[in-house]
């Protein structure tokens, strides 16, 4: 369901917009645009739909507009042309006392630079937003409190901003927005300020935070990792113009274009791919009651170490593994199932290619994919796993 619709929005800074917009029109891009009238086209004809729950990244290099798209969302700045709605109710249409309700109510935003009053203590940066909006204030202390415990500050209600590490402030940030309970939360590159190590445990908080809240969040970065660790979709600004959505897997499989290209070509593929995305359906598997002799005889002809059985319903009873196939036959065994043996890893379909290379150094047979129930859904051989990782084409069937 989509939360947040954009379609058509522009900024224009300067004095002559219109003549700008004219130009923008006729297909002129920024350089040519700033050249013949001194008006800077920061943000040109954005449409977007972000849907509910769902946390959408914005990025690009500086300079792209995507912090001049998330003020217009909220409208800190004034979009000189196109549409925001939310829920159905234009947000470009507010009047002013709409506006202050609509901020207070449904959009709390997160700045880089945590935005804290140092004078407030943690509590009562945290439940600013909550005083703006005219809460009583005991139950605003209850949800500040709340808060904080959830980005794991509770015990430092009554402390002071400058008594805190910048990855803690940040916290405090992220809890004041999200104490007040709005419907989406804005984000601009509100990590980009700390040290690699404490931006890397905000961004586990947020994702772990992100799974058990459900808020929409819309969250800008020029971090391309960033944007691929975090984002359900991701939208690339070049210009402020839309260059390209979609997820990240979906933007470094199949760049829009050579910029895209470019741009993503250094990005840590092991930490944006999955399992789902490189897995292939095996090339055989057995039933419990099938001849260990044949079972042995495919693998010799595959010249592999080993095979999955599956019950009647797809999932893994063990490895039939060579060794153990020619102990059973001489020992007269008739079924592959009473030989198997359960020395296998697994992974889910969302199991990211860092973590699926860990396994697979210690693994004879490829990584099985395992939907909820246990069935399974393919395979990761080694060789394929290689592949992805090194951003070189493996066969379909290896």
């Amino acid at each position: 369901m989509t939360k947040l619709r954009v379609r058509g929005l522009t900024k224009v800074f300067g004095s002559q917009p219109r003549r700008a917009l004219e130009l923008m029109e006729q297909g002129y891009q920024r350089p040519e645009i700033l050249e013949r009238t001194g008006q800077l086209l920061a943000v040109a004809d954005v449409d977007l739909d972000i849907d509910e729950g769902e946390l959408f990244v914005i990025m690009g290099l500086s300079g792209s507009g995507k912090s001049t798209v998330i003020r217009m969302l909220n409208r800190l700045i004034e979009p000189t042309a196109g549409t925001i709605e939310l829920d159905g109710e234009y947000i470009d249409a507010l009047s002013p006392a709409g506006l202050r309700r609509m901020r207070q109510q449904k959009m709390s935003m997160v700045f880089q630079h945590f935005a804290l009053f140092p004078h407030r203590t943690v509590g009562e940066n945290a439940a600013y937003g909550l005083k703006v909006q005219g809460v009583g204030e005991d139950e605003r202390r209850a949800r500040a409190i709340e808060a904080l415990e959830t980005v794991g500050l509770g015990d430092r209600v009554d402390a002071y901003p400058h008594e805190m590490s910048g990855g803690m402030q940040q916290r405090v940030g992220l809890a004041r927005g999200l104490a007040t309970e709005a419907d989406i939360l804005l984000m601009d590159e509100p990590f980009s300020a700390l040290d690699p190590l404490i931006r890397r445990d905000m961004q586990d908080l947020l994702a772990e935070l992100q799974s058990g809240l459900d808020r929409t969040i819309v969250f800008i970065t020029h971090d391309l990792n960033e944007a691929m660790r975090l984002g359900d979709r991701i939208c690339v600004l070049k210009d402020g113009r839309v260059v390209q959505v979609g997820t990240g897997p979906e933007i470094i499989d199949n760049p829009a274009n050579q910029y895209v290209e470019d741009f993503v070509s250094d990005v840590d593929r092991s930490r944006v791919l999955t399992a789902e995305q490189v897995m292939r359906a095996p090339r055989r598997t057995y039933r419990p009651s099938d001849s260990p002799r044949e079972v042995l005889e495919w693998l010799d002809e595959q010249e592999f170490n080993g095979v999955y059985v599956l019950d009647d319903q797809e999932r893994i009873l063990g490895v039939a593994r060579d060794d153990r196939l020619v102990k059973g036959i001489r020992d007269g065994v008739t079924r592959v199932g009473d030989l198997v043996i359960e020395d296998y890893a697994s992974a889910g379909p969302d199991t990211l290619l860092s973590d699926l290379a860990a396994i697979a150094a210690h693994h004879t047979v490829p990584i099985p994919v395992l939907d909820r129930e246990g069935r399974l859904l393919g395979v990761v051989p080694r060789a394929r796993l290689l592949g992805a990782l090194s951003n070189e084409e493996v066969p379909a069937n290896a």
